[in-house]
């Protein structure tokens, strides 16, 4: 059994393909499995992976699937994971050679469900390092964590357990996916160093603004429903009303801001202010909100009807 299976779903990705193969490639943790799952490729994506398959058969396990997006090419690829750990990465993107190998002896030693490690905002002429803050139980991490899914190693078993999908055919697929496997989390370790480049691209879906934006709220709605669902809503209310205002008022908000349409970036900024007040009318009573101090808090707190639309005229395109 492989310590760590790494799953790399790759569409289009020929100009960054070959730098992320080489980071898994040079890992020092040897036990691992790369389970490369090509989502419908057109480019020369798929010829660069055969030349990696033939220099490192042992390595790789190579799928291939009709296009159906990220977190389709995800959800293919987890079945075929054998490690006892999993972890996810875009093929855009590309680790430090000792990711692996740190995160999975600390997962050890502390007999961990999830290891998080810190990142690095990689754009063409500088760099940014993403230190998140360390989280002590579930209630925490629904407060605190950061939602994307390849700076994660997490235990194949609960994953198994959880019987947890991105969901499909939705932007922010990770948000929902962190959000539903919280409450399966006993213990969630931190590698406080930065291993993963998350390369910024102006062309890649998350820098992209348009209608597509709204699919937020349906991905807010998903979380929200499955906390219902499972009879744990009133005791993760709080952080989830918190997350919401947060979300929506903070990232959702600046990305809809830079949508060019003016009617679709108003029709948008009129769903924004009416599903956060319809769903949490009494969010800027929210504990987190009123006791943590930091600057997106202060900000939150002076958000009002009269204040919104000032704030969405400064922050508007």
């Amino acid at each position: 059994m492989p310590k760590v299976s790494i799953i790399v779903p790759v569409y289009n990705v020929e100009k960054y393909l070959e730098k992320c193969l080489d980071s898994l490639i040079n890992q020092t943790l040897e036990d691992i499995e790369v389970i490369i799952v090509n989502d419908g490729s057109t480019d020369n994506s798929e010829k660069i992976i055969k030349k990696y398959m033939e220099a490192n058969p042992n390595k790789f396990v190579y799928l291939t699937k009709e296009n159906g997006g990220l977190s389709d090419a995800r959800n293919f690829g987890i079945p075929y994971a054998k490690g006892e750990y999993i972890a996810f990465l875009d093929s855009d993107d590309y680790v430090e050679e000792n990711m692996y190998k740190d995160m999975y002896e600390l997962a050890i030693k502390d007999n961990s469900d999830m290891v998080e490690c810190d990142f690095i905002w990689e754009y063409p002429n500088k760099q940014k390092i993403d230190v998140g803050e360390i989280y002590n139980g579930k209630h925490e991490m629904a407060q605190k964590v950061r939602v994307v899914a390849w700076n994660k190693l997490i235990k194949k078993e609960i994953l198994e357990k959880a019987k947890i999908e991105f969901p499909k055919g939705y932007r922010y697929e990770d948000l929902e996916f962190t959000y539903k496997l919280i409450p399966y989390l006993e213990k969630v370790s931190f590698l406080k160093k930065p291993c993963v480049h998350y390369i910024q691209r102006s062309n890649s879906i998350s820098n992209t603004q348009n209608e597509r934006t709204k699919e937020i709220f349906d991905i807010l709605d998903h979380i929200v429903s499955f906390y219902k669902e499972k009879g744990i809503y009133k005791e993760y209310e709080t952080e989830l009303e918190y997350t919401y205002a947060r979300i929506i008022l903070c990232s959702s908000l600046l990305r809809i801001c830079k949508i060019k349409d003016k009617q679709v970036r108003k029709k948008l900024l009129y769903l924004t202010w009416n599903n956060l007040n319809n769903k949490f009318p009494n969010w800027k009573k929210n504990k987190i909100l009123n006791q943590e101090k930091n600057k997106k808090n202060m900000y939150m707190k002076t958000v009002n009807k009269t204040t919104y639309k000032i704030y969405t005229k400064l922050f508007s395109i």
